[in-house]
């Protein structure tokens, strides 16, 4: 179960869960849901799939999460976020992301450095912007909540959200999202403004998309396929009964600098 299929963070993590599946002989059916849908599709899909097993990737809000996964009665892993009550879940570690992306940009002299911030109140979004804060800390840059604002995981909110920083007239961007903050750089393109000349962007997660932008967009690379694929190891493992340990949160696969980030003007 995924909230967006053209997000490149899911579609690389349904990758790693097919090579798991086929692996231990199952066979993977993919469902799409929005945030903050009022259907019953966890127990739909459980029951009148005669699913084995749930996958599950959501944006909702505990309180309606949890209730809905207790109510199938079958095993589920949550995949790439926490949640209070629910044992089994696969993350990537967003916190250590973001301080490698904050460092990258210090390392080119910027001190203005904005971020565009994942769901409120959201187990990643929560991650990244603790990231944030303790790189900045590390370098002695004063935290300033103007530079922070709320784009969610969608290029549209990743350009609304540049467009509200622009006054407060940053150096660099973080976004929390690839396609967030390709949405920043849409902005910035209308804005006239040069990247990285005039202000440096940097995203987290890698794909394919990355190289295709203008300029090409310097990542952080998060094992999303892996994360798809322990996932899936874990949930088999669980529908046998077996006895499972804790997955630690998986650190990010590197720094990937391409053309979008550069040294602060002056």
């Amino acid at each position: 179960m995924v909230p967006q299929l053209d997000n490149p963070v899911f579609s690389t993590a349904i990758e790693g869960a097919e090579l798991s599946a086929r692996r231990h002989g199952y066979s993977l059916l993919i469902a799409h849901r929005q945030s903050g849908a009022t259907d019953s599709v966890y127990r739909r899909l459980a029951h009148g799939n005669r699913v084995d097993g749930l996958l599950v990737a959501s944006l909702d809000d505990q309180a309606l999460l949890k209730p809905e996964l207790d109510a199938t009665n079958v095993p589920f892993v949550l995949l790439n976020r926490k949640l209070a009550g629910a044992a089994h879940c696969v993350v990537l570690d967003s916190r250590a992301a973001a301080e490698i992306a904050v460092d990258h940009l210090v390392s080119l002299g910027h001190r203005r450095i904005a971020h565009l911030a994942g769901r409120p109140g959201g187990f990643n979004a929560g991650e990244r912007l603790a990231g944030y804060r303790a790189a900045l800390r590390r370098h002695g840059i004063r935290f300033d909540a103007r530079l922070v604002a709320v784009a969610g995981y969608t290029a549209e909110g990743g350009a609304a959200a540049m467009r509200s920083l622009l006054p407060q007239r940053p150096t660099a961007v973080l976004g929390a999202t690839l396609v967030s903050a390709a949405g920043a750089m849409m902005v910035l393109h209308e804005a006239r403004l040069q990247i990285p000349a005039d202000i440096s962007v940097i995203g987290l997660h890698d794909a394919l998309v990355a190289t295709m932008l203008y300029p090409p967009l310097t990542t952080v690379r998060m094992p999303t396929e892996r994360m798809g694929e322990l996932a899936t190891d874990l949930l088999v493992a669980l529908t046998g009964h077996q006895r499972v340990k804790a997955v630690a949160p998986l650190p990010p696969d590197g720094l990937v600098i391409r053309a979008s980030t550069g040294p602060v003007a002056g």
